[in-house]
């Protein structure tokens, strides 16, 4: 895409400058929406309140609004010139404080960077492209679309496809294409190997009566339920694990049937969900005293 017009910066106090701005963006190709106070977007139009359009609460839907009014963020950007001058949006204009725009939309990429440190580090690490000032930084705006990812380094953001950004000026220099640099931030690290589990020691047999199980799979089942019932845990897993741990010895502490096999099946399933074998032990140690053992 063709780098957008130069526009005189409009002061975004006024309602129908700000409007006029927003039509200005929207003639060179670039998708706007307005940003109330806080620099947000409004929340949802009476007609899909609730999100009952479809769209997320989170603002990430994954297409343009198609609602009457200005409600999904980026997705309600548009350069439609009926849309945006309609009575359906004027209540937003009349009450924006800015003009904002959809960068992946453009076709662009603002590598938002939010303080001094942050800066200094792009000037060293990324090539030179048209910059905007802000508030408390600058926007280093790229030819090209990416990933939007928040947080990619300390200050610094990076707007793209799926997020919106503020338009304050035209800025100065000249655009450059979107260099590998950029892309790279978006890109997640490996999550890191977790090293095998380590033997553990475990005081098993806390009971000295007689097994009331009648057969061993009685015992086997209950075990491999407590892995699994580990292994699926998607959040909360020290609770998990120190409540599977009550469970069983609820079941069979109280007789000689737990050996240290079993136990250490459960701890090696601890332990693969991230647990320290100190914190399997201390969850052994809680749920024995938790019932008298």
């Amino acid at each position: 895409m063709t780098q957008p017009t130069v526009i005189r910066r409009l002061p975004d106090t006024h309602g129908s400058a700000v409007l006029r701005t927003a039509l200005s963006l929207a003639a060179a190709g670039v998708p706007v929406l307005s940003l109330r106070r806080g620099k947000v977007p409004f929340g949802n139009c009476p007609a899909c309140a609730g999100n009952a359009c479809g769209g997320r609460p989170n603002m990430k839907t994954a297409g343009p609004c198609r609602c009457p009014g200005v409600c999904h963020g980026w997705a309600a950007a548009t350069t439609d010139p009926a849309v945006i001058a309609s009575p359906a949006w004027a209540s937003a204009w009349r009450r924006a404080v800015c003009v904002g725009y959809h960068p992946g939309g453009a076709g662009l990429t603002v590598v938002d960077l939010d303080n001094a440190d942050a800066i200094t580090w792009a000037r060293t690490a990324l090539p030179a492209t048209r910059t905007v000032p802000t508030t408390r930084g600058e926007h280093w705006i790229y030819q090209g679309v990416m990933t939007s990812r928040n947080g990619v380094r300390p200050g610094v953001d990076i707007k793209s496809s799926m997020a919106y950004a503020r338009y304050l000026g035209p800025g100065t220099g000249t655009m450059a294409v979107l260099p590998d640099a950029v892309r790279a931030l978006a890109v997640k690290a490996p999550a890191p190997v977790r090293p095998a589990p380590s033997a553990v020691t475990v005081p098993a047999r806390v009971g000295g009566g007689e097994c009331p199980h009648r057969t061993p799979a009685y015992l086997a089942r209950g075990i491999a339920m407590a892995e699994q019932r580990i292994t699926e845990a998607r959040s909360a897993v020290h609770a998990t694990v120190y409540r599977t741990f009550l469970a069983v010895l609820s079941t069979h502490g109280r007789c000689g049937c737990l050996t240290d096999t079993h136990m250490t099946r459960l701890f090696t399933a601890a332990q693969a969900k991230g647990e320290s074998p100190r914190h399997c032990a201390d969850a052994w140690t809680n749920a024995r005293t938790t019932l008298g053992l």
